[in-house]
């Protein structure tokens, strides 16, 4: 056997089914990743990664091992700002039309108990949405964790008021730049009150107090999640959903909002 002889490039091959693929890639790469934080300048932490280009109808397949070897090549060095760099490398790589990158992250935030300063990590899943055709696209998504209190129950009950903890999932574009931590604050204050990874009696007294001064039905916080995420300026579209995980009932109650600035 002829150690020399080339190997057949099958994926390069001709497909005759005249059928274009809209997105071909790799999913769920677990990598290392730095993200910018503003506190601490830097961050490291894992982020499960999708990558994908387009495929023309003329080829059989993509050669999956060049999205790992892009990877490689920008080691522990995938933020913000090199997002365009990395798309149009994939797009160069594979002679594509479009490029897609898709980084999903836990991220950390030193928080404070609001009485009694006791402090814990809370973490936030994010995602960073990035496509580049004849334009660039980029989205950050935000899931924060809130709680609410009941209007309704605030008003009918004599003793009390439910409550409920809540998720609320931003994804925002933006011209220029916007930090997470300022997107986690914004959404926030945004609901009845935050949630803490660590709290004293003292603290779980103001937090409690908190909630019941400001109740808030889902349908109050992503209205109100739009109208404080609007005064960042540098935002230019928002989509909002936000659910609550309901004490009361078998049902969580949720609502979706989108707009473009």
């Amino acid at each position: 056997m002829n150690s020399k002889k080339a190997l057949r490039d099958i994926q390069a091959g001709p497909d005759y089914r005249r059928i274009a693929i809209d997105k071909v890639g790799v999913k769920d790469i677990s990598y290392p990743i730095i993200v910018l934080d503003k506190k601490n300048k830097t961050q490291h932490t894992i982020a499960s990664i999708n990558m994908y280009v387009d495929l023309p109808h003329q080829f059989k397949g993509t050669h999956m091992s060049r999205f790992v070897e892009i990877l490689n090549e920008h080691r522990r060095e995938i933020t913000v700002r090199n997002f365009p760099q990395i798309l149009a490398k994939m797009k160069k790589r594979f002679n594509a039309t479009t490029a897609h990158l898709e980084v999903e992250f836990p991220y950390f935030i030193e928080k404070a108990a609001p009485v009694s300063n006791a402090k814990g990590l809370m973490e936030y899943r994010c995602r960073y949405l990035g496509t580049l055709a004849e334009k660039k696209d980029f989205v950050l998504e935000v899931r924060v964790p809130v709680s609410t209190l009941c209007p309704c129950s605030k008003e009918i009950s004599d003793r009390g008021a439910h409550n409920q903890r809540g998720l609320v999932s931003v994804a925002v574009r933006i011209d220029g730049f916007v930090w997470i931590e300022d997107i986690v604050k914004t959404v926030e204050r945004s609901a009845s009150a935050p949630v803490y990874s660590l709290l004293k009696r003292v603290d779980e007294k103001y937090v409690t107090e908190q909630a019941f001064d400001n109740p808030m039905f889902v349908e109050d916080v992503v209205r109100e999640t739009a109208v404080n995420l609007g005064r960042l300026k540098k935002v230019t579209w928002l989509r909002v959903e936000a659910e609550n995980w309901e004490s009361i009932h078998n049902h969580s109650a949720y609502a979706f909002l989108e707009r473009d600035f």
